[in-house]
Parts: C-alpha cells; sequence; structure tokens
C-alpha cells in the first residue's frame, strides 16, 4: 500500500451509461397509505415489488436484494451488488428468473444503480418518498434477503441519526477527500449481506433509502442511502450492456472500483483532536495505528485488501469506543462512516488509512509544539 496520504476518489469509468428510463408510461405504484402501517402490512404491499439480486462475476457469486421502481421492469440496487459482473439476474417474488439487459445508470460513490430486464408483464414499483423529510426517531422497515438465503427478512427500527459525511463547504475546500454531498442515514434497525440494495421504508409505506452499509463491529449501527440520490438516476435514458459494464466495473481491468488516488493535503488533523489526552494516551493511539499498519499494509499489498480493510476497521472501531479524548472518538466516527459509504474494499481501506495517517501527523504537530518526539506507548 503506498505510503504517501492520497484521498480515496471512486473513478467513473461508465460516465456513458446515463440515467434510467424503463420506456414505457408510468409505472403502477403501490399506494401511498394514509395511516402509519404495521411492519406487517409493509411487507404484505411491498414483497411482490422487491427482488433478490443474483450475480455471477470472477470473484464468485454476488446477492443482494433490489426494488422494482418502473413496471417495465427497472430495479434498484447497490452499486457493489453487481459491480464487476455480467451474468446477472433479478429473482421475481413469484420465483421467476430474468437476465439483466442493461445498466441503466450509476452512482458508484452513494453506491446506486438501476438495471433493467424485460418484464414479462406489467410489474408493481414501491413508491418512492422524500428523504429529506426523514427525522432522527422516526421508525422504520427494512426489507431484503440476508446471506442471499432468507428472502423477504423485514427488520424493525428507528432512524438512529442522521449523518452528513461531506458537506457543502467539506466539498468546496477538498474535492478530492469529498467529491460530492454525501449524507447518510444510520438505522437500527439489523440488517445483513445478502439485504444489500434493499428499500427502507417509513411508516407509510414510501421507500426513504436504500439500505447500504453495515459496521461489522457495531451493535445495530447499519446505514442506508437517502433515497432522494436515487431519483436523478431517472433523468436520462443512455444504458450500458451487461458485458461492457463487467469489462468497466471488474478489479482487475481498473473500472470503476480501481481507486484512483490523486495527491492529499498533508495537514492531517488539527492537534486540538487530541485535547483532553494525556501523552500516553496519544502514544497509545499512535501505536495502535502503527501496529494496524504494520498488519494490514501488506495484507493490501499482496491483494488480500478486505482483509486489510477489517485490520483497520476493527483498530478504529475499538478506538471510537474506546478512546481517551472527546475529539479521537469524533475523528475515528467519521472516518468509519466515510468508510462505509464506500462500495468498494480498496476505497474503504484507504479511506481507513487517510484517517489513521491524520492522526499521526496531528502527533507529530502535538510532539513539536509541545517540544518532545512522537508519544510513544
Amino acid at each position: 500500500m503506498p505510503g504517501h496520504r492520497l484521498a480515496s476518489v471512486v473513478a467513473l469509468a461508465v460516465a456513458a451509461a446515463g440515467a434510467c428510463g424503463g420506456g414505457g408510461g408510468k409505472a403502477t405504484e403501490i399506494p401511498k397509505a394514509d395511516k402509519p402501517l404495521t411492519a406487517k402490512d409493509i411487507v404484505q404491499r411491498s414483497s411482490p415489488a422487491i427482488v433478490r439480486i443474483e450475480a455471477q462475476g470472477a470473484e464468485g457469486e454476488q446477492f443482494g436484494t433490489g426494488f422494482i421502481v418502473d413496471k417495465t421492469g427497472v430495479v434498484a440496487t447497490n452499486f457493489h451488488v453487481i459491480a464487476g459482473t455480467s451474468d446477472i439476474k433479478v429473482k421475481l417474488h413469484d420465483g421467476s428468473h430474468y437476465p439483466v439487459s442493461a445498466i441503466l445508470n450509476v452512482d458508484p460513490l452513494r453506491d446506486l444503480v438501476l438495471v433493467k430486464f424485460d418484464a414479462p408483464r406489467a410489474l408493481p414499483t414501491l413508491r418512492l418518498g422524500d428523504s429529506s423529510k426523514v427525522t432522527t426517531g422516526d421508525q422504520i422497515v427494512a426489507i431484503g434477503n440476508p446471506l442471499g438465503v432468507f428472502e423477504n427478512t423485514v427488520s424493525e427500527g428507528l432512524i438512529s441519526s442522521i449523518r452528513e459525511i461531506c458537506s457543502k463547504q467539506a466539498v468546496a475546500e477538498n474535492s478530492a477527500t469529498c467529491p460530492s454531498e454525501l449524507t447518510l442515514l444510520q438505522i437500527s434497525a439489523p440488517i445483513s449481506q445478502g439485504s444489500s440494495g434493499g428499500p427502507l421504508f417509513n411508516q407509510l409505506g414510501e421507500v426513504v433509502g436504500v439500505t447500504t452499509a453495515i459496521i461489522a463491529q457495531g451493535q445495530l449501527i447499519n446505514f442506508a442511502m437517502p433515497v432522494n440520490y436515487l431519483k436523478p438516476l431517472f433523468a436520462k435514458q443512455q444504458p450500458i450492456g451487461v458485458e461492457d459494464f463487467a469489462k468497466a466495473t471488474r478489479r482487475d481491468t481498473g473500472g470503476v472500483s480501481k481507486i484512483d488516488r490523486a495527491p492529499y493535503s498533508r495537514e492531517g488533523f488539527p492537534v486540538a483532536v487530541y485535547e483532553g489526552c494525556r501523552p500516553e494516551q496519544i502514544g497509545e493511539i499512535v501505536k495502535a495505528i502503527e501496529d494496524a499498519i504494520e498488519v494490514g499494509a501488506p495484507l493490501y499489498n499482496k491483494g488480500e485488501i478486505e482483509a486489510c480493510f477489517r485490520i483497520y476497521e476493527g483498530t478504529a472501531t475499538k478506538l471510537e469506543r474506546d478512546g481517551a479524548c472527546k475529539g479521537v472518538r469524533a475523528a475515528f466516527g467519521d472516518g468509519l462512516l466515510k468508510a462505509n459509504a464506500m462500495s468498494d474494499y480498496k476505497a474503504k481501506a484507504w479511506t481507513m488509512r487517510d484517517t489513521f495517517d491524520g492522526f499521526l501527523i496531528a502527533a507529530d504537530k502535538w510532539a513539536k509544539a509541545n517540544g518532545a518526539k512522537k508519544p510513544k506507548s
């Protein structure tokens, strides 16, 4: 893994894939409820429009969840579910399978994609709500296919927080780290692998998010992408074939899944990130980070990208939970949120590495300001 600090930027290699169409008129939406629904009500109403995604690529089979947004066979799901694959199938509620014929639009930064299959008939579609109206404490329902096996599994929870990962100001100040605005919905509803790309409902049965990320070492700390990010993908119709999409996004060909790392400011975090920490506590943080890099970087260089990320994630989670001072906990929390918002393990690993390097640079600043060597544990 390169030693100098660079920022994670997802390369949009399939920019020609414009926004979705579906050709064929207005979808037959499941109507908005006029009163709050129970989870049972939402499942019964919505299940016919929820699908399982089965994608086969060079790295094996991948499973995910999706939901129908146009009656002609347009499905929304997570970008990472199908990246690098050319054999993509949609399994409908009735058990029938249909091959995906085109990728209609992608937003890799926000891990969203629209795909098209040839529907045998007019299909039911889910109603998209307004995620800008979602607030902390709202009750939500998630439906997915955990592990690609347990279909139409439902879980309930709350909007735990609305996390602004990249603000307008952050985009303006450092477009390498934050190429676009990004907000995530933190949810307490349990989700598992295989449920990625599934719908997140409000109490009126409207989709307000797309379940996206799990912090593996957290307790009910999961994330959904606000559905308002999905809506712009409907603007145009410039489909790309699945073979071309697979070539562009396969990791070994350097497509969308490749992380181009542009020069990044070496300012790191401000010294204030350590405010309230004793010197020995700063030393413990530095050692934990250096130990993680010592183990994780060789794994990355051997191509074991996910293993590298898991090492970094574990260290960051522990320091976020047990950090000696508020600034440390907050910075690691932000780093974990950014990493888990990425759709590619290379991006996740580099995002955590950037966070680590930010702390190491801040420790050097602290040492210079205090006329000392960088703290050691």
